[in-house]
């Protein structure tokens, strides 16, 4: 008995976090309307575009031309100057990444354009040129994966 209760233990776990709609992170689940979705871009290089084909393709989506087409009307990286040192040297950035865009489904509007952005500050010291080029590099990259995140999020509430 108490071998089929240390068996059946992780079964039941494993159905009641199933039964409350637990999911491990990064696996959303994209309706099946959306299984072939066409990505419409200016520019399929940008580190967004990447993070959201990756994301696209761990969902299971297939790039084809069906109904579903998901336009990206924005994709931009701004990149600000947050703070100066005395010398008027900047000592701070801020990046935020911008996105723009609508979901068309079989000819028709199922998401209006939608804008989502993320910011980051970073420091910046002028005898660590090199190693800070690269941190801003990696963060630029972080933040495209995150809005690639958010915005299949928002396509696994189309319905």
């Amino acid at each position: 008995m108490h071998r089929l209760l240390r068996l059946a233990l992780p079964l039941v776990v494993l159905l009641a976090a199933a039964g409350c709609g637990f999911q491990l992170q990064g696996s959303t689940v994209l309706p099946p309307v959306l299984v072939s979705l066409r990505v419409q871009t200016a520019d399929a290089q940008t580190d967004f575009a990447q993070a959201l084909e990756r994301e696209l393709r761990r969902a299971g989506v297939a790039a084809a031309d069906g109904g579903a087409v998901l336009r990206i009307e924005r994709d931009e990286l701004l990149e600000r100057v947050a703070s100066v040192s005395a010398r008027n040297v900047p000592r701070e950035y801020e990046l935020t990444y911008v996105v723009r865009y609508s979901l068309l489904l079989a000819g028709q509007t199922r998401i209006d354009a939608e804008e989502v952005s993320v910011s980051r500050d970073f420091s910046f010291d002028e005898t660590a040129a090199l190693a800070k080029d690269r941190e801003r590099e990696l963060l630029r990259e972080a933040l495209a994966r995150e809005l690639a995140g958010v915005v299949l999020v928002r396509l696994s509430s189309v319905r």
